[in-house]
């Protein structure tokens, strides 16, 4: 690395890590603001507060890096041109794409901090974070409705692996923060979505190999979802499931078990992704939910947006940081630092707006996904390259 090199990298990354402790700190201490009313309520006390609030900490540091890497850059440019630093850099042969190919390589270290956090720590703390902050209250988890948390599975003849034969909704009245199930409700359809059978339990835990153990297990058969004897002839037990039906009946035949093994393409891992923000989620995990949406048959828009969101939103470091470039061009005349940094800000404001607003489009029109969620640094760097060319002509 060139003496040149290391002097842009150093400084930059200072000033990022300034720009990003100081928006970290405001966040954190919002956050922190907000649990306050629910201390004392329950076991939650102030010390399960200050973790919540720390263990989402790596989330925000996803959240706020492309900003702080465009007011870091800013300021060291300005710097640098309020020093005539740069201009003495300019005078000794560094052009401005030796400039942009340095900010390039220390906007690869950001852009790699940034994936590393968006992908493997946040994923991890996030769900940490609500299980220390639930386990504190004595309280569950559950699904955005009164009812509980929905899902939908598909049934298939052989396991998870044999053909499809049918669909089922599965209701889940609460999610404990150590994975168990309480109040399962199983709504089971044919091909034709005609019911077949409605199978309730106090409980249910993950077995692995997709199977679930159903315990306190109520089975209610609607005698039309099975394969019809001859009419007088009684129901053989453990009738094959049918996908097709010869005649409709009324006739239904409950069970009680102690237990039952479900097989499900249901896992902890989907459940738990389900009920989380997406904002939090890595892109494995949304492509495996998006996934299973799909076959599904349910809507994936918004998941679709966040997944191309979190592939490209790191990449926008490097589009910004390339806005930041044409700071460096613009003397003490032209506004002092304060300023610039400023505008830096404005910026870093608009940028995030412009990204919501497309994210809230992508979920709302038919826009692919990928536009949605690349059309703000697309434009912003149109906008860098436009700034560039000015500053070169003048």
């Amino acid at each position: 690395m060139s003496i040149l090199q290391r002097y842009f990298a150093v400084n930059i990354l200072q000033a990022v890590a300034f720009v990003a402790v100081a928006f970290l700190a405001l966040i954190s201490f919002m956050d922190l603001t907000a649990e306050l009313p629910s201390v004392g309520k329950g076991g939650y006390e102030f010390e399960h507060a200050l973790m919540y609030v720390l263990l989402l900490v790596p989330g925000n540091v996803y959240q706020v890096m492309p900003v702080a890497a465009l007011i870091g850059t800013i300021y060291t440019m300005a710097q640098f041109a309020s020093s005539s630093e740069f201009t003495i850099m300019r005078a000794s042969s560094m052009s401005t794409r030796m400039a942009a190919w340095m900010l390039f390589k220390v906007g690869i270290v950001l852009v790699l901090i940034t994936f590393v956090f968006g992908e493997l720590i946040t994923p991890r703390t996030a769900p940490l974070a609500e299980r220390v902050r639930l386990a504190a209250k004595g309280s569950t988890m559950s699904g955005e409705f009164r009812s509980g948390m929905w899902t939908k599975d598909s049934i298939h003849a052989e396991g998870v692996k044999g053909p499809v034969i049918g669909t089922r909704f599965f209701n889940v009245r609460q999610v404990r923060s150590d994975g168990q199930l309480v109040d399962v409700r199983l709504y089971e359809f044919d091909a034709n979505m005609r019911m077949r059978a409605l199978i309730t339990a106090n409980g249910g835990s993950y077995r692995g190999n997709n199977t679930w153990r159903l315990t306190g297990v109520t089975e209610t058969m609607f005698t039309n979802s099975r394969v019809l004897p001859a009419p007088g002839a009684p129901v053989p037990q453990g009738q094959s499931v049918a996908a097709t039906f010869g005649q409709e009946t009324s006739a239904v035949a409950t069970r009680k078990l102690d237990s039952l093994d479900l097989a499900s393409e249901i896992t902890p891992k989907i459940l738990s992704v389900s009920r989380s923000d997406p904002e939090r989620m890595s892109a494995n995990e949304l492509a495996v939910y998006t996934r299973h949406l799909a076959e599904n048959r349910q809507e994936t828009g918004r998941f679709k947006v966040a997944f191309w969101k979190k592939l490209i939103d790191p990449l926008s470091i490097l589009v910004l940081m390339a806005l930041a470039l044409p700071f460096a061009y613009l003397h003490t005349r032209s506004g002092g630092v304060s300023l610039k940094i400023f505008v830096g800000i404005m910026i870093g404001v608009g940028f995030l707006l412009l990204n919501a607003l497309f994210s809230n489009l992508g979920v709302l029109t038919a826009l692919p996904a990928f536009f949605t969620a690349a059309a703000p640094s697309l434009l912003f760097l149109l906008l860098a390259i436009g700034a560039l060319m000015w500053v070169e002509r003048h």
